[in-house]
């Protein structure tokens, strides 16, 4: 963080979008956060327009990429993630997606790890592979696209949004009282990981929420290029049969625009 604030401090216009590019190996970490500081201290808080500062790190992250991100500043990791992505994320935006030299399935491998928007307030993350255990957990505000998660995903979530283009593990939604999630359940085997002690799941019925779905895909496919994505936006009228809404049972009445017709 300091070589790239130290490299970018006076090449910043912010009135445009500036770009920079980095290697990136994991033992470096938090990468963003110092960054996020010095940005805060030199234009205030929530100043910048999105993506003023775009950094784009070639390589491997090691933990808490972009934790606590402010406005203004948007990274993207051309390689793979390892835990608390996006910790305390604080409206910066974070963008994961395979190296383009890589042969993997993006929607069979895991591309960021455990605990990925732990307290998370606002801000974005879009990842183009599967998430590890406790996606989301304690997220308040940040909007998330991934393509599956291990057990635990949406844990005591109490807002913003997460869409999972893919199954999930055990125990998902335990203790989430706020924000809502779409699950691609193909197999229509949800139920079978849901904790139904927290959280009602539907099919997507309202004009609104099926509009909201769709455009978020098709932002997430442009910037990820994400086949999975791309297949769901081409085929959308037939691939919504296979979403579920995820509500937490004490928002239902709550909602300013209801899941249920």
């Amino acid at each position: 963080d300091e070589k790239i604030w130290t490299d970018i401090k006076n090449k910043i216009n912010s009135s445009i979008k500036n770009n920079f590019e980095y290697e990136i190996s994991n033992t470096s970490r938090s990468v963003g956060t110092r960054l996020s500081h010095h940005v805060y201290k030199k234009y205030g808080n929530e100043t910048l327009n999105d993506d003023t500062i775009n950094i784009k790190l070639l390589g491997s992250a090691g933990q808490s990429l972009g934790a606590f991100l402010t406005k203004g500043i948007s990274l993207t990791v051309e390689g793979d993630c390892n835990d608390y992505v996006g910790k305390g994320l604080s409206g910066g935006k974070i963008l994961v997606r395979a190296s383009q030299k890589s042969r993997l399935v993006a929607d069979q491998n895991t591309i960021i790890g455990n605990t990925v928007l732990y307290g998370a307030t606002s801000g974005t993350l879009y990842a183009s592979g599967q998430a590890g255990e406790r996606f989301a957990v304690r997220n308040s505000g940040s909007f998330a696209i991934i393509e599956g998660c291990g057990a635990h995903g949406c844990e005591y979530m109490t807002g913003g949004t997460a869409i999972i283009l893919g199954s999930v593990g055990d125990n998902f939604g335990a203790g989430m009282t706020g924000g809502m999630a779409f699950i691609y359940d193909e197999k229509n085997e949800f139920e079978n990981f849901a904790n139904p002690t927290s959280i009602i799941w539907q099919s997507v019925e309202t004009e609104f929420w099926k509009k909201f779905l769709k455009e978020k895909i098709r932002d997430y496919e442009t910037k990820t290029f994400s086949k999975k994505a791309k297949k769901i936006i081409e085929n959308f009228e037939t691939e919504l049969k296979y979403f579920k809404q995820v509500c937490p049972i004490e928002m239902l009445d709550k909602l300013d625009n209801p899941i249920s017709l």
